[in-house]
């Protein structure tokens, strides 16, 4: 049952001929039909990957995805786009990468016309061998977060955050019904909120800093409650990732009691990866019926971690969550957009291989 001793996020990086099949779609030379075909082909290739790299998971990598929640948010109902604005992301080097950040207005009420990614999670299903299939969803707090409801017809956010939440707990049925047993949602905001610049920044952005994580657990919790007893849902938690770049930092201290001890899923995937992330105490608030799977391994750089360090720093974790409620992964996706981070093919492969030999002597 997933998650898995040796797990990775879900995005991948996107090899040079998809890259540039996608650029001649966007400038009319390429027919949408012609752009699937040569998806197909690309997910083949890098489903085959992730099962020889001994993974028991496998991602379509986002292939047919321009950024890991864009393209999910736009297919619900009752949002429309609203421009976007410029935010700067920061590399380890201390450079200043510019990311696009895109606003959402909502003009009805929040609603699943269908199940999003059914027809791209359905191929999946169709390639993978003895891997479980498994998908990424932005979290509902991401949709809360860059939504304007000035314009729309709710006048209380509570009522916009229910409907939202129906419209998730639909889409996790609809995934379910067509054989989706491994399903996670990827969220920014509960890290971000332990960053004090961060928090000062958003306070007069219609966040409320001090409480707006424990308003995300019970948002997060109506999504997922009644989910099928097949499913297993996953919540992923990172600082942002784009290019190699990252938008905060701070440990999970002022989150970690609402968060890790209220949410009612199954896993958590924790950044770890660097000093960024703080230390492993807040894992002492972790629920005894959650799994920790432990983002040691970065996507940011191609160097390769070292086994007896990754291996030491798994020991340091037990000593808030037993071993055997602990996984390994990197610590976020290698492409959470179609850039992707500064790795080549083969670096990728070997930090999967790494997690997953890592794994493989920790647990057996």
């Amino acid at each position: 049952m997933p998650p898995f001793r040796a797990d990775h996020v879900g995005s991948l990086l996107r090899p040079p001929e998809l890259l540039r099949a996608r650029a001649e779609y966007a400038a009319g030379g390429l027919s949408a039909e012609r752009l699937r075909e040569l998806e197909d082909g690309a997910i083949r290739q890098i489903v085959r990957m992730q099962e020889d790299a001994g993974l028991r998971l496998a991602t379509d990598g986002e292939y047919r995805r321009s950024e890991w929640a864009q393209d999910f948010i736009d297919r619900l109902g009752g949002i429309t786009n609203a421009g976007t604005a410029p935010v700067a992301a920061v590399n380890a080097d201390g450079e200043t990468v510019e990311y696009t950040s895109h606003g959402k207005r909502i003009t009805g009420k929040v609603h699943l016309p269908e199940t999003i990614f059914a027809k791209d999670f359905g191929f999946l299903s169709e390639q993978v061998g003895r891997a479980v299939p498994k998908i990424s969803l932005p979290s509902p707090n991401m949709v809360q977060f860059r939504a304007d409801l000035s314009a729309g017809p709710y006048d209380d956010p509570a009522e916009f955050r229910t409907d939202l939440a129906a419209a998730y707990a639909e889409q996790l049925r609809g995934l379910a019904g067509i054989g989706a047993r491994y399903v996670q949602l990827d969220d920014t905001l509960f890290a971000f909120l332990n960053d004090p610049a961060w928090r000062e920044r958003a306070r007069g952005g219609g966040v409320d800093p001090d409480r707006q994580h424990e308003i995300n657990v019970g948002m997060l919790n109506q999504a997922v409650a009644g989910r099928p007893e097949e499913l297993t849902v996953a919540v992923h938690m990172c600082r942002g990732n784009f290019r190699s770049a990252w938008f905060s930092e701070g440990g999970y201290d002022f989150v970690a009691e609402a968060v890790f001890g209220g949410l009612n899923v199954d896993a958590l995937f924790l950044e770890y990866d660097d000093e960024r992330a703080g230390d492993f105490s807040p894992l002492r608030f972790v629920a005894d019926h959650l799994t920790v799977v432990l983002g040691l391994v970065t996507t940011k750089t191609p160097e390769l971690e070292s086994k007896d360090a990754l291996k030491r720093r798994v020991e340091e974790a037990s000593r808030y969550v037993p071993l055997d409620r602990l996984c390994l992964s990197p610590q976020c996706g290698f492409a959470s957009t179609v850039e992707g981070n500064e790795l080549t093919l083969d670096q990728q492969r070997a930090k999967l291989e790494l997690v997953v030999e890592t794994a493989q002597e920790i647990w057996g």
